[in-house]
């Protein structure tokens, strides 16, 4: 007999040698990357993830064209846009003509940008920490470091 709100085991459930989920790269990565959505919007407010890659890149390389941005932040055309807009609204981006070609947009950060980036890195490095927490240094390291292998391919 089983207990109200626990889960039991049904006849023909899988055995411990065949595919678990809990133990499947994709959700393990799911898994840890809530986390870091739960401890990034703990710390940071007003922005999303993808807003805050695009400002924190900008602050880093300066002005660069639209679909630059994209690729160096790993988001497609369209994401990109749509973040750009937004922040562009918020005026913390501006868009100017390319000055070679006026079909492209450079993007570049405004003052209240800028200013806003400044004050969110140091946040931006505490999420990172304590998205890490779990981890030794050494653990973090590696773990930077493989992850990193795997983004790339």
């Amino acid at each position: 007999m089983s207990m109200p709100g626990k889960l039991t085991v049904v006849e023909g459930a899988r055995t411990s040698a065949e595919y678990l989920l809990n133990s499947q790269v994709g959700f393990i990565l799911r898994k840890a990357n809530q986390r870091h959505l739960a401890i990034f919007a703990a710390h940071i407010d007003g922005l999303t993830p993808p807003q805050f890659a695009a400002l924190a890149k900008l602050y880093e390389v300066g002005s660069t064209s639209q679909n630059q941005l994209g690729q160096l932040v790993a988001m497609d055309a369209a994401t990109i846009k749509g973040v750009i807009g937004r922040l562009k609204e918020r005026k913390l981006v501006s868009l100017t003509p390319h000055p070679q070609d006026r079909r492209r947009l450079l993007v570049e950060l405004t003052t209240s940008g800028r200013e806003t980036v400044e004050k969110i890195l140091p946040l931006a490095q505490r999420v990172t920490e304590q998205t890490l927490a779990p981890l030794t240094p050494r653990e973090a390291e590696t773990f930077l470091r493989l992850l990193s292998r795997l983004a790339e391919g």
